[in-house]
């Protein structure tokens, strides 16, 4: 598989707008706890998130649904990160597509209808809708593509921005995955009883479940040959993604993990290089029980026991469609910075989980490799691998 340029990058989390604060926020490794949703109708156990403070959005977004305007808000940091102007600069850019990653779309604004006593304008938004607010923003576009499979949509949007690139579908292609609080969402995590009522707290002996967060990640891909003749700058290179589903249960990864290593060892496969390549792990790593240990084995079988990982969603919460988006972002930051964050700190980590967790330090990137992981409901599953920008 041929590896592609990714020339831009944009990020919205609870920690602000733009990559240089998740970047200062991620070397920081702050506990951060949840804060009450504003939402007069949440009425469940845990009715927390790490959600995006309005002032870190754009004030002209604010007519938008709140997906949509998180989604912008990526959006227009990686486009001018890479060089295109929006609005329809064919010159500049050539044929554009757009691969969208999303769980809930602006399903908020549909639950806020229904509680307001119904619909009060003509146009109807969805998942779909987000991709149209984009696509807006972009002017005339080659494909435009939503991918709503749950928590692992952002790293599939990702991977299938990598393939319309190779396929010629499109010049460059925008990969975006973004969510932001749905009520549905988080009232269905916890009737499960799945809402960790303290914080996210992955491979933590005391985790209870997840914790959910509000975020938009966004990134340009293109090819390097492309890249090269508009002199684009080269932020990392996409070489592998893998891609399964062990459809073994609704909502339960399947206890042992084959289909998570299957699809890390196709990432790799897909790079011409094996696991010893690979300096950092973004695990998924969501903070329920089952999930950590199963990744944890996986990962042991295809990695090994000494690969340092970065817990993001300790730092930011479970951002749904977004997760795997924000984290290639993260994984571009460490390899410009060749440096792994500190996580933030746990109480005890589970001694089902013998994975490494540096804690307090920082840790030099000992290779030029990162693999990102990101799984959800329904058994699907994605990994990929980023290289720096020198190969």
């Amino acid at each position: 598989m041929t590896g592609v340029a990714i020339t831009g990058l944009g990020v919205v989390t609870c920690h602000g707008s733009g990559t240089r604060a998740l970047w200062d926020a991620m070397m920081a490794a702050p506990v951060t706890d949840p804060g009450p949703v504003p939402d007069p109708y949440a009425n469940m156990d845990v009715p927390v998130v790490q959600g995006v403070p309005d002032a870190h959005l754009p004030a002209e977004s604010q007519a938008l649904a709140r997906t949509s305007r998180l989604a912008l808000t990526a959006v227009d940091e990686a486009l001018a990160d890479a060089g295109l102007p929006p609005g329809g600069a064919a010159t500049a850019r050539s044929r554009i597509g757009l691969a969208l990653g999303t769980c809930m779309g602006d399903a908020g604004l549909h639950e806020q209808w229904r509680a307001d006593g119904g619909k009060p304008v003509a146009r109807f938004t969805s998942a779909l809708g987000v991709a149209s607010e984009i696509a807006d923003r972009l002017g005339p576009v080659s494909v435009a593509t939503t991918i709503s499979n749950a928590c692992a949509a952002g790293g599939f949007a990702l991977g299938a921005a990598a393939d319309l690139v190779r396929s010629g579908e499109a010049d460059v292609v925008l990969a975006v995955g973004a969510d932001a609080y749905s009520r549905v969402m988080l009232a269905c995590f916890n009737r499960m009883g799945a809402v960790d009522p303290v914080r996210c707290r992955p491979f933590d002996l005391h985790r209870r479940g997840t914790s959910f967060g509000e975020a938009a990640g966004a990134l340009v891909v293109e090819s390097a040959e492309h890249a090269r003749a508009r002199g684009a700058t080269v932020h990392a290179v996409l070489e592998g993604s893998g891609w399964t589903c062990d459809a073994y249960h609704l909502t339960a990864p399947e206890p042992e993990g084959t289909q998570i290593i299957r699809a890390m060892r196709a990432a790799l496969d897909a790079t011409g290089t094996d696991g010893d390549r690979i300096g950092c792990v973004l695990p998924h790593g969501t903070g329920t029980q089952l999930n950590d240990v199963v990744e944890s084995r996986a990962l042991n079988e295809v990695l090994g026991a000494d690969v340092p990982l970065y817990s993001l969603k300790a730092l930011i919460g479970h951002t749904g469609g977004a997760a795997a988006s924000v984290a290639a972002v993260a994984a571009a930051l460490i390899l410009r910075h060749r440096t792994v964050p500190p996580n933030v700190p746990i109480a005890q980590q589970d001694p089902e989980c013998r994975v490494w967790l540096p804690q307090g330090l920082t840790t030099p990137l000992g290779s030029d490799r990162i693999m990102v992981n990101g799984y959800a409901f329904g058994g699907n599953n994605v990994s990929l691998v980023l290289a720096g920008a020198g190969g």
